[in-house]
């Protein structure tokens, strides 16, 4: 399927005014998030892959274009629709990277209509993967040891939801994922157990237990609370004492007081000795019950996450935005109130400790001891370098975890670090904006 016409329909009025117009001087389009959800302290960055798969295919497709016609736009816009690729240059922070507020997550520099054309996918894959990578980063800091499995395909927003979800949860930490698509594609590990309906097909709780282990031999977990969980948990025992099982070996409990349940079920298979069987929570849990469960020190070893990582249901949303910020040689701005914008193509520096960040323009050298955030990914409509990969994404969240302040990793009351404005761009954004009103007010005299 061509992904040319996933696109707000201005995006294409614009683009072909631009195009009839021969506007084809070079855009810096900065792609950023305003301000941070109350209850987030930081962002991690996440869905840089799969905007550059579709900037290295973005093409109109001819149906698409037939399409256009229909919908009453020229031959000459369609003709130039057609022979459209994108051709530009990309700085983006990579994958698993923290961010922070009015960082560029993303720029790209492109002939105007490219820049403008691919505004919507930009903004709807960063904002929807940067959201649930920082909602499944939440959960990981949360459990401590305990494992952590992604459950969310069923609740989230749609199958492609379901896929980005797994592999942003992946980099976040996640062990695995109960996503038998995203397993295959992303090289993750397939997790599940059995449903409710699979211990109620069978006349008794025991001969499902048998059945399963029969018919699908290796690692095993019971869930054990379709009728009362307790006795679940006995009832597996049973049958693992019976049919001699080894190996990976767990229950699962999916419903009642979790914390409650999973102590006395620690008890229970003590007791039995067996120590080595696990404990697999799950069911609506989210960031606070894990952490619940680390503060009380709770036996659970690993965790099905799902509705609420994979939806981000207390922070679903954040305002985002992709904003032209320089065109041709010259920067431009926005002056609207409450979201006034900075002109021109950025860089944002950092030191080991993310206690505060430097955004200045791209063309200023950082003071020692900083980094750059925003690197090259994509030069002329081609990539500089590999795909990324979840791992190194995985590893760059962690060094930066561990540079992050603690009032910042706060599931309650975060506090996030601050990000200085240089002196340099303080002043291009005066000057730009004092020009431009000079603009307005001649523009406006009789």
């Amino acid at each position: 399927m061509s992904k040319a016409l996933i696109t707000d329909l201005y995006e294409l009025n614009m683009a072909a005014s631009y195009l009839q117009r021969a506007m084809v001087g070079p855009a810096t389009f900065s792609l950023f998030v305003r301000d941070l959800p109350p209850s987030r302290g930081f962002l991690v960055a996440a869905g840089l892959e799969d905007c550059l798969q579709y900037l290295e295919s973005f093409a109109f497709e001819a149906e698409d274009l037939a399409w256009l016609a229909q919908a009453g736009y020229s031959s000459e816009v369609i003709e130039m629709l057609g022979a459209l690729r994108f051709t530009g240059d990309v700085h983006a922070v990579p994958e698993g990277r923290i961010i922070l507020a009015n960082e560029p997550l993303l720029e790209i520099t492109a002939p105007i209509a490219e820049g403008q054309l691919v505004e919507t996918y930009m903004l709807n894959q960063i904002t929807f993967q940067t959201t649930i990578a920082t909602k499944a980063t939440r959960c990981r800091l949360a459990a401590g040891d305990i494992e952590l499995v992604d459950f969310a395909l069923r609740r989230t927003h749609g199958a492609e939801a379901g896929m980005a979800v797994a592999r942003v949860s992946a980099i976040a930490g996640f062990v695995g994922s109960s996503n038998v698509e995203a397993a295959r594609l992303f090289g993750l590990h397939p997790a599940g157990t059995m449903a409710h309906s699979y211990i109620e097909a069978f006349p008794t709780e025991a001969d499902a237990f048998r059945a399963f282990t029969e018919d699908l031999p290796g690692p095993t977990t019971f869930l054990v609370d379709t009728y009362d969980s307790l006795e679940g948990v006995k009832t597996a025992v049973a049958v693992i004492r019976d049919l001699g099982l080894t190996g990976t070996l767990g229950v699962r409990l999916d419903s009642g007081n979790l914390a409650q349940l999973a102590q006395e079920t620690r008890r229970l298979l003590d007791d039995a000795d067996l120590p080595q069987v696990r404990i697999f929570v799950s069911g609506g849990l989210d960031e606070y019950d894990l952490e619940r469960f680390r503060l009380d020190g709770v036996p659970v070893d690993a965790a099905g996450i799902g509705t609420h990582m994979g939806v981000s249901a207390d922070a679903p949303s954040l305002d985002s935005a992709y904003k032209l910020v320089a065109y041709g040689d010259r920067p431009v701005l926005k002056l609207s109130a409450g979201k006034a914008t900075l002109p021109g193509a950025k860089q944002v520096w950092r030191r080991s400790r993310i206690d505060e960040d430097i955004l200045t323009t791209r063309q200023e050298t950082g003071p020692a001891g900083f980094e750059p955030l925003l690197v090259p990914v994509m030069r002329g409509g081609r990539r500089v370098g590999p795909p990324g990969t979840i791992e190194a994404a995985r590893q760059r969240l962690v060094r930066d975890l561990d540079r992050l302040p603690g009032a910042a990793r706060d599931l309650h009351v975060p506090a996030a670090p601050a990000v200085a404005v240089s002196a340099v761009l303080r002043s291009l954004t005066d000057d730009v904006t004092a020009a431009m009103r000079r603009r307005i007010g001649e523009a406006t005299q009789p």
